[in-house]
């Protein structure tokens, strides 16, 4: 069985107290990997070896750091497939979707934020006759990033790679359920010529080894995508002692089709939406908001081809969908399904557990699942499932939508479809969203910020506000 450790000051070592937790593959239920049981200690152990890197690394030329990260880019691309395959068995994910979408995403944002950090201008101001201000933007120190299990590799580089661009040194913690990336990201660093202690990667659980980042009174910021009752007791810890905090955390998110939209593309786009990567993507169409002149026939569409995507082990190159990340989770998912019913849902296709037949035999599969028949304020309409589980709703009008679309507690994404170009302006600035697709849905620009508003967390990562996040401005002004 393989054991997975820490990887700290450039080597991977065991965890101080000797204890690992079992890990398992959620396509067949089985445990195939221990998993380094990190605390406080193996915390304190990192960051002494990324204090003893900083001042080097801090100082360390923005060609040089480039050509690292780029290295780093290369050695993800090489492994592709190790990686692809890794990421599927650890999360229960088709292998086609890490292949297409993960892998190719992490190598992305190490080239991304080496190249961005070449071209980060400092800000300047004249007080015409009197003196000129310019701003400084400089490292942190040692910043914490924790990242969930659900794109884990994706997420884990998408932290990192700006805080170590702008010359922080870093103690990241990837999920317990999915720490085979980012224990291979190690190896990759060291032979990319990441100097020892730059990057710490310390396994184990929130709790304990989590609990102790957030709370190390040396590491100055911490980066965290997760739950939002997570993200609230980080907050709780780290707001008393002033760590810069940004939190990316849940969503409730609707996908609104109005009746001018692309009808074909429209029903493609929101059983994507619906159900990539099993419906746990923060980002997920998990309401579906059609215009009722449409209503019928949409959902009749959609059905239909929820109904064509393929059920199956992950490693199967034809899977669509793979095998939820846990049986906790398994279970949570299965609750609101039957939750929906006792709140006067009927479930139009799915709703069921899957068996497969060979080594699936006991894996964690759920058919995808689509209710409709439930009141906006139910709890299955406003509580985060994360799962292969969607509701549809229908609307009369532009304003009824907006009520619908910004009645919960979450503000992260929403998809909006229409040709009207005046309602895409109004609806964009009504909608209490931090992101704003239209006519699309997960289309991604790094340039731009990423985040939410409500209980989706606060501060911005992605582009240049990762890249302010990991630094200090400091104001210079010069008299004349």
């Amino acid at each position: 069985m393989k054991q997975i450790d820490n990887y700290i000051n450039g080597s991977y070592i065991p965890p101080v107290s000797g204890n690992y937790l079992e890990n398992f593959e959620p396509a067949t239920g089985k445990p195939y990997s221990q998993v380094a049981d990190s605390g406080p200690n193996d915390v304190e152990q990192a960051y002494q070896a990324a204090s003893v890197a900083f001042p080097s690394w801090s100082k360390t030329s923005l060609e040089e750091r480039f050509l690292i990260m780029n290295r780093i880019a290369e050695g993800i691309e090489r492994r592709m497939e190790l990686l692809a395959v890794a990421e599927s068995i650890d999360n229960g994910k088709p292998v086609s979707l890490a292949r297409r979408m993960d892998i190719p995403r992490a190598a992305a944002n190490f080239r991304f934020f080496a190249t961005a950090a070449m071209q980060f201008a400092s800000e300047s101001h004249e007080m015409p006759g009197t003196a000129i201000n310019y701003t400084l933007r400089q490292p942190i120190g040692v910043v914490g990033c924790i990242s969930p299990w659900n794109l884990p590799l994706y997420l884990f580089t998408w932290k990192i790679a700006p805080a170590i661009a702008t010359g922080n040194t870093v103690i990241a913690k990837p999920s317990e359920m999915t720490p085979m990336t980012a224990y291979l990201l190690g190896e990759i660093c060291t032979e990319a010529g990441l100097p020892a202690g730059v990057l710490n990667i310390v396994q184990g659980l929130g709790p304990s080894a989590g609990q102790a980042i957030v709370s190390h009174p040396g590491i100055k910021a911490i980066s965290f995508t997760g739950g939002t009752s997570t993200g609230a007791h980080i907050a709780a810890t780290a707001a008393p002692v002033f760590k810069k905090l940004s939190l990316e955390l849940g969503g409730k998110n609707a996908f609104i089709v109005f009746e001018d939209s692309d009808f074909d593309r429209v029903v493609s786009e929101a059983v994507r939406a619906s159900f990539s990567n099993q419906g746990q993507i923060c980002l997920c169409g998990s309401r579906i908001i059609v215009q009722e002149s449409i209503f019928e026939k949409f959902t009749a569409a959609f059905v239909e081809k929820v109904q064509q995507l393929r059920i199956g082990d992950p490693q199967d190159e034809n899977t669509q969908i793979g095998a939820l990340v846990s049986e906790a989770h398994f279970h949570k998912v299965s609750s609101y399904i039957a939750l929906a019913q006792s709140e006067g849902g009927k479930i139009l296709t799915g709703g069921n557990s899957v068996k497969l037949s060979g080594r699936c035999t006991d894996g964690w599969f759920l058919e995808p699942t689509v209710i409709t028949g439930l009141s906006q304020n139910c709890r299955t309409n406003q509580e985060e499932i994360f799962g292969p589980v969607v509701t549809i709703q229908s609307f009369k009008d532009e304003a009824e939508a907006l009520v619908l679309t910004n009645d919960t507690r979450y503000g992260l994404a929403t998809s909006l479809w229409t040709r009207d170009l005046s309602r895409t302006h109004r609806m964009s600035a009504a909608i209490q969203s931090g992101i704003i697709w239209v006519n699309c849905w997960l289309l991604r620009d790094l340039r731009t910020p990423f985040g939410g508003v409500k209980d989706s967390g606060v501060g911005r990562e992605g582009g240049w506000e990762a890249m302010r996040f990991f630094t200090e401005a400091k104001n210079v002004c010069i008299a004349y």
